[in-house]
């Protein structure tokens, strides 16, 4: 490709290449960091990107930075219409990602959070800046490392530590963890204390937390932690109009040396006596449409005190976290919703004699993403237990609804209608494409009697399109039960569907199982099944509940953040004759 070939991240070269100081903004950034021209060609990298990439600066300018970074999570070459990157790149507008792939000069796959935006060279061609970095590991934040205590802020410092904040405070979804980045963001490298006090949704406030660095290492006093008197709307106090989302402020001990006006002033005395500040600022943090807490930074050993030159910063930060924080919140609230929607949904088993019975739902990771994932056992009017398992399509509240349709259309036609249940699940797929909002569907369903013969259990069943339920005997021996199988639900193919029969010997367990919990990205389906067949036969001597636990625990792969439906079932064993031979 074209290009200027050879530019080094210095910014020193020839009057083709960029401006002397632009390897030295993409190095003082700290993250990876490059520049791309308006045709997407490298322009200059820092030396950050060059250790992430395992790729030197030679190599990379004047290439296409798509063509040759951008991978999908099995290493396979991105489409260009996929690309989130590419479609704000062509679009000029800032953009970013939690988790992308890169490929490595080695072939290896590097995950990595972006943040894209237009950077200008001083040319009258558009350049666009990236700035990537791996995903921080829960609980272990990338720091912003620490300088000198004396030295100022340089304008690339502030760039830095915004930009910082930025990919930093976003990349997560979790209130603790964002609280513990934003944290690490500003102590030690501009002050000694940070101070979070946050706004419940019950209007309370809460100290979350009260760090200060001690050896390099992030300390909290959690003897200063905790429930925070309510905010007087009449105190003019820093804190308390922080709190009301009035202003930022200094703050110096003498603040509080006068009588106080409310309780968090009596706090605030409290605080400077404990930690030994003499200087300090709050500012607010605000969402989108409230205040949500205060960020109270404080020096105690270094000398320099905060001026008012330093509030326009800690107001860039605490507005980055406040929209970090209220996505958060959105996020927890939205998943509590669909999470407890999910499970008002499934139904509770029954008490059937002398069988055992264990049902477990475990829900997606993201928020809103309540699955079509369900399972059902009832009893029939000829006294036969109804047992099914399915997945509709989706992951959305939509595909919950849909679950809630067919589970209710399927517990109609099975009761009304003595019927194998081939012949059900027909009646339903006919019914479904026509009256249930249900795109496309799997199920397994069933009828399991007591065998008068030999104490065992017989199943009958039907699967359209299900992952194989599993049957595990008391010594061991586990198998898939392959029969039956048909098309999925919702294709309006009509084809007449079988059914199968199997004779569950004393003491076996069954396992009705979705998808959920066999599949992994990057790994065959034969392998999850192999999987669970082999855990479950390690588990069989347990009981039914801490089988049922320990199963979903191991064979879930860790990888795999789709809900799981699991239903098992455990026939009563032989009972042994304590009589006496004849």
């Amino acid at each position: 490709m074209g290009g200027p070939q050879g530019v080094d991240t210095t910014g020193q070269g020839d009057e083709d290449r960029p401006p002397g100081d632009l390897g030295v903004l993409l190095d003082a950034l700290g993250s990876g960091a490059y520049v791309v021209d308006e045709q997407g060609r490298f322009v200059a990298v820092n030396a950050r990107a060059e250790e992430l990439l395992r790729r030197s600066a030679a190599d990379l300018v004047g290439r296409d930075a798509h063509d040759l970074l951008h991978r999908t999570s099995k290493g396979e070459e991105l489409p260009r219409t996929r690309c989130g990157m590419r479609q704000a790149f062509l679009a000029g507008r800032t953009a970013q990602a939690d988790l992308d792939w890169f490929e490595r000069g080695d072939g290896s796959l590097l995950p990595v959070s972006w943040l894209i935006t237009r950077y200008d060279l001083g040319g009258p061609a558009p350049a666009t800046l990236v700035v990537f970095h791996p995903p921080a590991e829960p609980g272990a934040p990338e720091a912003v490392p620490p300088k000198p205590a004396l030295e100022p802020l340089t304008d690339l410092d502030r760039l830095s530590l915004l930009a910082r904040a930025t990919t930093q405070l976003t990349s997560t979804l979790d209130v603790d963890e964002g609280l513990r980045r934003l944290v690490a963001l500003v102590v030690p490298r501009l002050a000694d204390w940070a101070v979070v006090d946050l706004i419940t949704d019950r209007n309370a406030v809460w100290r979350t937390a009260v760090v200060h660095a001690v050896d390099g290492a992030l300390v909290n006093r959690r003897d200063l932690e905790g429930a925070m008197p309510q905010v007087s709307e009449d105190s003019s106090m820093p804190l308390s109009r922080a709190l009301r989302g009035v202003a930022s402020a200094l703050v110096s001990p003498q603040t509080y040396h006068g009588p106080p006006d409310s309780g968090i002033a009596v706090e605030q005395r409290r605080l400077f006596e404990a930690t030994g500040m003499h200087s300090a600022v709050i500012a607010p943090i605000r969402g989108l449409r409230e205040v949500l807490g205060a960020l109270t930074l404080g020096r105690s050993q270094r000398p320099d005190p905060f001026t008012a030159a330093d509030l326009p910063l800690l107001e860039d930060i605490t507005r980055r976290a406040g929209l970090a924080l209220d996505n958060a919140r959105l996020y927890e609230q939205q998943r509590k919703v669909a999470e407890t929607m999910q499970r008002h949904l499934l139904p509770q088993l029954p008490r059937v004699p002398q069988l055992e019975m264990a049902a477990r739902y475990l829900p997606s990771s993201d928020a809103a993403q309540v699955g079509g994932d369900w399972y059902d056992a009832f009893a029939l009017t000829d006294g036969v237990l109804a047992l099914a398992i399915g997945d509709v399509v989706g992951h959305d509240l939509e595909a919950a609804a849909g679950m809630a349709q067919l589970r209710s259309m399927l517990r109609a036609y099975a009761w009304s209608q003595q019927e194998p249940p081939s012949l059900v699940v027909e009646r339903l797929d006919r019914a479904a494409v026509h009256v249930a909002e249900v795109p496309v569907a799997t199920m397994l369903f069933g009828r399991l009697a007591a065998d008068d013969g030999d104490g065992g259990w017989q199943l009958t069943w039907t699967n359209a399109g299900h992952p194989p339920p599993l049957l595990v005997t008391p010594d061991g021996i586990a198998r898939y039960l392959t029969d039956g199988h048909g098309i999925l639900l919702g294709t309006a193919a009509d084809r007449p569907r079988t059914d199968a029969t199997e004779s569950l010997p004393p003491g076996s367990t069954l396992v009705l199982y979705t998808d959920g919990l066999i599949e992994s990205p990057g790994r065959s389906l034969d392998e999850g099944l192999d999987r669970l067949c082999r855990h479950a036969a390690d588990l069989v001597h347990r009981d039914l509940e801490s089988f049922t636990d320990q199963l979903l625990e191991r064979a879930r792969p860790a990888d795999n953040e789709d809900d799981v439906a699991l239903l098992a079932l455990r026939t009563p064993a032989l009972r042994r004759s304590t009589a006496p031979p004849p």
